[in-house]
């Protein structure tokens, strides 16, 4: 029967739609005669009735009516329903005043088909649309396999994914909604009853024998998400959350789209976005240069760089292969954009000279560095040439060579280090605040920000591989860090780039609340449907090498600032990076000299020294 409708869709539309408006006209005679005589009615009605038909079919057709699919009819088609009546009626009365009919049909009678059209044609929708649904569902019924599902949130969004599940061969079965306002207690919603409140959804999953639970909440910060989440954890139903706020924008909705809840989605602080139409002018025409754009920091800022059409965007790293995959990415998503793929060593000053001046570099975003603490610890000679020395030739040569702006990419490690990454990167933000003291034309900033979600060698990806060992480490029961997302970091990276008052300064991101690793772990073990002690331990193992219990974001020799964006403030730091350039001219002879302890102790011996005075 569907496949016979499917093929011969439209002329069986227009059939329908054809005896629809032969029904009202002849009702509509009906009620002005006060009789409804088929012989009558057709006598003196059968040449209007004709101009009529072809009127109203000609509208339907034009707006697209007869090639409408019914099992998905909505509002707008509605609409379409009645400006396609109204039009058709409007030509008709027309015609009928022309004076072609042996006898003008009453004007009562038009009125009345136009309403009796619009009555009948809804109804003709909604009866198909009906029948499909019950005997879709019955059908699912039958086959024993519907999860009777709960969507938490009773908004539009929670409605738009019941009404797929009920037009839809889903699999699912809806059985009610759960919201906290508690002005939808007991509502009905396309039929299905608000159950109550997520306090009471162990007791409702119990009640409504609930399968599955849909979390269709897509304004909830991390907190209110973590609070829903806890409470499907109680019930040991299966849950998964529909897309954040963002993808509800961008039209990304829909039951294909539901998934589990991730430790992203918890990570206590909401994503900060930012709007750069600032950086769209400041790139128009320029080159712009990202070092690091192989790795996940340097190729979002690629990403984001290229979205605003630079005239040039070099690529510069060492790693081959996954700077191959990144331009490859770049041209696909701008097949206009003029993309430079360069493989370099930032510790070759005269290789960066020769990429700067060659491609008349405007603008230089430097994310290149070895940023792995313990790694570094072990390496101290190679963390000062890859992070120091690399800086410094960029610096000099951005200077040197009339780049307009720097960006320095830098971490909160570098506040009061006790790492040999952290002090590398306190040293590149004094090297920056010296270039920008001695090339004035130049606007160089530093950007300083916490750990990156998903970047390489961050910890939500080695608990992600752990986790398959069923062993979980954490260094310190009580160990702390600030989080926030690749996309985050490289909007303030961007953002600090195109602001003025950032110009020889160290710029900071609001990092929200620091986040607690053992919690971290516990509920990446919980979303993954495991149970700590029984499928997956976590492991103590004590602070490694450099690693600090509490990372800060500021030293008790800087300040910081308010900027007309309430996301970013600037440092004041330390005066004198002009006093350490001689020491650390001395620390990169050091560093081909091998001593890891010689240079350890004489990198920290800079960086403690920087912080003798705080301007105010």
């Amino acid at each position: 029967m569907q496949s016979l409708f499917g093929r011969h869709r439209q002329a069986l539309a227009t059939a329908a739609y054809a005896a629809a408006i032969t029904l009202s006209l002849g009702l509509a005679f009906a009620l002005h005669r006060h009789a409804l005589i088929p012989g009558m009615v057709f006598e003196q009605l059968g040449f209007p009735l004709f101009v009529l038909l072809g009127l109203r079919l000609a509208i339907h057709r034009l707006l697209r009516l007869t090639m409408g699919r019914w099992r998905y009819v909505g509002i707008p088609d509605l609409f379409r329903l009645v400006a396609s009546a109204t039009v058709g009626s409007a030509a008709f009365a027309v015609v009928n005043s022309a004076g072609i009919f042996l006898e003008p049909v009453p004007t009562a009678v038009l009125f009345t088909e136009w309403v009796f059209t619009i009555f009948l044609t809804a109804t003709l929708w909604i009866s198909y649309r009906a029948i499909f649904e019950i005997s879709r569902t019955r059908a699912d019924a039958a086959s024993g396999n519907l999860r009777r599902t709960i969507i938490i949130g009773a908004g539009e969004l929670g409605s738009l994914l019941a009404r797929e599940i009920g037009r839809a061969p889903t699999g699912l079965k809806m059985v009610g909604f759960v919201d906290d306002d508690p002005a939808t207690v007991d509502a009905s919603i396309l039929g299905h009853q608000v159950l109550g409140s997520t306090r009471e959804l162990p007791a409702i999953v119990t009640q409504v024998s609930a399968d599955l639970i849909i979390i269709a909440i897509p304004s909830a910060d991390p907190v209110d998400l973590r609070r829903v989440v806890e409470a499907c954890e109680e019930t040991s139903v299966d849950f998964r959350v529909l897309p954040g706020i963002s993808n509800v924008f961008a039209g990304d909705v829909g039951l294909r789209n539901v998934r589990r809840v991730t430790i992203e989605d918890l990570l206590g602080r909401t994503p900060v976005s930012l709007d750069l139409p600032e950086l769209g002018r400041e790139l128009d025409g320029g080159v712009a240069l990202v070092t690091g754009a192989a790795g996940s920091i340097g190729s979002e800022l690629a990403r984001q760089i290229a979205v605003n059409a630079p005239k040039t965007l070099i690529l510069l790293d060492q790693a081959e292969s996954d700077l191959f995959f990144v331009e490859l990415e770049l041209q696909d998503r701008h097949p206009d954009l003029d993309i430079q793929p360069v493989i370099a060593d930032i510790r070759d000053a005269d290789r960066m000279d020769d990429v700067v001046g060659r491609f008349g570099v405007t603008h230089v975003y430097h994310a290149a560095a070895y940023k792995h603490v313990p790694l570094m610890e072990r390496n101290v000679s190679e963390a000062i040439r890859n992070n120091v020395c690399g800086t410094k030739n960029l610096l000099e040569a951005a200077g040197r060579l009339g780049v307009r702006s720097f960006v320095l990419i830098s971490t909160d490690k570098a506040v009061n280090p006790s790492s040999v990454m952290g002090a590398t990167k306190r040293v590149c933000e004094l090297l920056m605040l010296g270039a920008a003291e001695r090339y004035p034309e130049t606007g160089f900033t530093a950007v300083r920000f916490g750990n990156v979600l998903g970047s390489n060698g961050s910890v939500v990806q080695i608990f992600r591989k752990q986790m398959d060992l069923g062993r979980l480490t954490v260094t310190h029961p009580d160990i702390t860090r600030y989080f926030m997302t690749v996309s985050e970091a490289v909007q303030l990276v961007l953002t600090a780039a195109s602001m003025p008052e950032a110009n020889g300064r160290i710029a900071m991101l609001e990092m929200g609340a620091p986040v607690r690793i053992m919690d971290l772990a516990q509920n990446m073990i919980r979303l993954s449907g495991l149970r700590e002690g029984t499928d997956v331990n976590i492991e103590v193992t004590g602070l490694r090498p450099g690693e600090k219990l509490h990372e800060e974001l500021v030293s008790s020799a800087e300040s910081t600032e308010a900027t007309p964006n309430g996301k970013i403030q600037l440092v004041r730091t330390g005066s004198g990076p002009l006093d350490v350039a001689p020491g650390i001219e001395r620390l990169l002879e050091l560093a081909n000299g091998g001593d890891s302890d010689l240079i350890r102790e004489f990198l920290f011996e800079i960086v403690t020294e920087s912080h003798r005075t705080v301007v105010l």
